[in-house]
């Protein structure tokens, strides 16, 4: 295929699960870069947990972070932020909280917490190399929610939450878990796959050209706007059908096994 753009989601695809970037996948993007093909990141991290990426990598287009809710330069700087609608945000935090799970409230460029001791939050650490804004009540950021996270060791109970959540909230904001450990709540309307198809639209790209990669449920919607879709070998059986080839492991170098395969044509 005639791949012009690749884009990737990251944790589960791009690095391994101890968030590492493989000397393959630095050597893959740079191929990309070599064929002139752009590349770019679509994630549920904040803009603060790409910068590693993009400086390691040398981006150049723009990043979708909060599942493409907010649009940011590779160096970070805003281009465009949508929030989850206030009393969406309060109804989302006040079921987290009743369902006796951590709540995590990115707002104000900052990742905001009550306990810093809480499951995942030295997970969460490494994967962004930020530390957390401790506050004793997460009320006054929900009007400027740009993602909220419910976070648990249930990982059953996490994806029956989600189920739940999405139906009481009805549409008004988008629900996935992004880990198994993660649910998040993002804005209406906005996903990994409408940053896709507007950077598309952006660089004069047509869908039929585009390559994207991915592992969890919210990666399908990249593949819907994508000629070319890849799961990884360590996606759900779901997210495996979605996709139109399935690839590696995230930690047996998946991303560029599938880069030098699916976008080059190596055998």
């Amino acid at each position: 295929m005639d791949i012009a753009l690749v884009v990737s989601d990251v944790d589960g695809t791009l690095v391994t699960d101890d968030k590492r970037l493989t000397p393959a996948a630095i050597a893959a993007v740079r191929r990309l870069g070599t064929a002139g093909i752009g590349f770019t990141l679509a994630s549920s991290r904040p803009p603060v947990g790409l910068r590693s990426l993009a400086e390691a990598l040398d981006l150049r287009l723009p990043l979708g972070a909060f599942n493409g809710s907010t649009v940011c330069t590779p160096d970070l700087r805003p281009i465009s932020e949508r929030l989850i609608p206030e009393a969406v945000a309060r109804a989302a935090a006040t079921r987290l909280d009743a369902a006796g799970i951590d709540v995590w409230v990115f707002a104000d460029g900052a990742w905001n917490l009550r306990n810093p001791q809480a499951p995942y939050t030295d997970l969460e650490r490494r994967t962004l190399q930020t530390e957390p804004h401790v506050v004793p009540d997460l009320s006054a950021l929900l009007g400027r929610a740009a993602k909220i996270v419910g976070v648990s060791r249930d990982h059953a109970g996490l994806a029956r939450l989600e189920e739940a959540l999405a139906a009481e909230l009805d549409g008004r904001a988008a629900v996935h878990c992004s880990q198994p450990y993660y649910l998040d709540v993002t804005p209406p309307g906005i996903d990994k796959g409408s940053f896709v198809a507007g950077l598309g639209r952006q660089l004069g790209i047509p869908r039929e050209r585009i390559a994207t990669l991915g592992d969890a449920a919210n990666d399908v919607a990249l593949f819907r706007e994508s000629g070319l879709s890849i799961a990884m070998g360590n996606a759900a059986p779901a997210v495996q059908r979605a996709a139109s080839a399935v690839t590696a492991d995230n930690n047996e170098d998946g991303f560029a096994r599938a880069i030098n395969r699916f976008v080059f044509g190596d055998t």
